[in-house]
């Protein structure tokens, strides 16, 4: 389920990027030139600022809608693996096999003495 809302959510962003695009903007952007060509004239003028301006609209609702789902199924699924996974009991194994104990525990070790220094005069 997560993998189908991941690649979903991909799809509506990389749409949503090109419809972004595609909108005139202050300095006409890409609608001008692209749009007229692919779409054959179609979508030029105020016709095609409001279609686009719609859909740019719907995408970006179903991507939230997607976002909320895709944490939703995330945090379900997470609860879910925390019980099933014993990655988490083998690391707590491991650091309670690596602590020191009262048995093994060494001395800490002292630092060695060093020779004295000595200072010739001797000018």
């Amino acid at each position: 389920m997560f993998s189908i809302l991941l690649v979903l959510l991909i799809i509506v962003a990389v749409f949503m990027t090109g419809l972004i695009l595609l909108q005139k903007s202050e300095g006409s952007g890409m609608s001008g030139s692209a749009a007229a060509s692919m779409f054959g004239g179609a979508l030029t003028g105020a016709a095609a600022g409001n279609f686009l301006t719609k859909l740019t609209t719907w995408l970006a609702i179903i991507f939230f809608v997607l976002c909320a789902a895709l944490a939703l199924v995330s945090s379900k699924s997470d609860i879910a693996n925390v019980n099933q996974s014993g990655l988490r009991d083998e690391l707590a194994a491991d650091e309670l096999a690596n602590e020191p104990t009262p048995e093994n525990a060494t001395a800490p070790a002292t630092p060695a003495e060093s020779e004295p220094v000595t200072v010739d005069d001797k000018k």
